[in-house]
């Protein structure tokens, strides 16, 4: 399979933040016979387990979250329009004349309304309206609604996807399942006698409201060292240039204090060695994903953080350069077949 069918295959699922188990069977699916084991756990985190064959191998962590944005049903209004609140960092400025769907008792599809501006008043033209004032508009009835939707029901985006000129691919769910997609590519491609150590692809639950399943998946694994996978800024004309890197110029490695300084450098090395496109960034205390919390699981686990650059992030079409995740790919399957950081890092 090509890394841009895989991509587009694993960000179309449904996997909003506390949803994550929605498309399970879906999932296992596409991951097929790659791993020897599938769990989930409480979290709604799913361990993919890929051994090694040989007994007393290091535990190696590759962490990719697999939630992502989307609302959440509020109310259900007269003449079929739903009411919702944002669940994970939607970036709301995009929302108006969006395509949804509503996960209710059966999929509906639905879109976002907007208010014409032959129709607004000379005040509301010029302000964002917030989340809860906008409405969705399903075509159903209150009624016939009612029979499929209740409060609380999850809403995600229509997974369509674009190509666009340069190798470069538009849609919902980049974040960060294309990262998953890219450690299961590069996985599917490894001989396990290459691998370094039993391999442990945790697609964490709940990192867009705060970290959640990347904490307790990796207490539950307890790996000697890990590798967290995660989007990261892609340059646009009103980004700067050391808060956003471009697209097409392959990964970016973090230099924080977040993560493991002897394992960052082992990795940048590894990358020079295999040709990697990387770029360092840094990322001081904070880098906002779930490699701030793996690093503290039980006494402490080595971690290393690679990024993908994305542009228009938490919008339902985030770009992202194929080539870019092809990079990501290589620098997986290297860290998972390096037997010095295996030696430097088993406990």
């Amino acid at each position: 399979m090509e890394l841009k069918q895989r991509i587009t295959q694993m960000a179309g699922l449904m996997s909003i933040s506390g949803y994550e188990t929605y498309d399970r069977a879906a999932l296992t699916e596409q991951l097929g016979d790659i791993f020897d084991e599938v769990i989930t756990d409480p979290m709604g985190s799913h361990i993919c387990i890929r051994r090694c064959g040989r007994p007393g191998a290091p535990k190696i962590l590759i962490d990719a979250h697999f939630d992502e944005i989307g609302m959440m049903v509020t109310q259900i209004l007269e003449g079929g329009f739903l009411r919702v609140l944002n669940l994970g960092g939607i970036d709301t400025r995009i929302l108006q004349a969006g395509e949804v769907i509503i996960y209710g008792e059966k999929p509906i599809y639905g879109i976002i309304g907007s208010t014409p501006p032959h129709l607004q008043k000379p005040d509301e033209a010029k302000k964002l309206k917030p989340i809860d004032e906008l409405f969705i508009d399903t075509g159903y009835d209150k009624e016939e609604l009612e029979k499929y939707v209740r409060l609380g029901t999850p809403v995600g985006f229509l997974p369509a996807y674009t190509e666009l000129l340069g190798g470069k691919l538009a849609g919902k769910g980049f974040d960060d399942k294309a990262c998953a997609a890219a450690a299961v590519h590069a996985l599917a491609g490894m001989d396990r006698a290459d691998q370094a150590g039993d391999v442990y692809l945790l697609l964490a639950s709940q990192e867009e409201v705060g970290l959640r399943g990347g904490e307790t998946g990796a207490v539950g694994i307890d790996p000697d060292y890990a590798l967290v996978i995660d989007v990261t800024h892609g340059s646009a004309p009103d980004t700067k240039k050391d808060e956003a890197f471009p697209l097409g110029e392959g990964i970016t490695i973090s230099l924080s204090a977040a993560t493991d300084l002897r394992l960052t450098r082992r990795t940048v090395e590894l990358a020079r060695e295999a040709g990697i496109k990387f770029t360092r960034v840094v990322e001081a205390a904070n880098t906002g994903t779930d490699a701030n919390v793996t690093q503290l699981v039980r006494c402490g686990i080595p971690t290393v953080l690679a990024s993908l650059p994305l542009r228009s992030m938490h919008t339902y079409n985030e770009v992202l350069s194929i080539s870019d995740a092809e990079e990501l790919v290589k620098l997986i399957s290297a860290f998972v077949g390096d037997t010095r950081i295996a030696e430097d890092f088993a406990r």
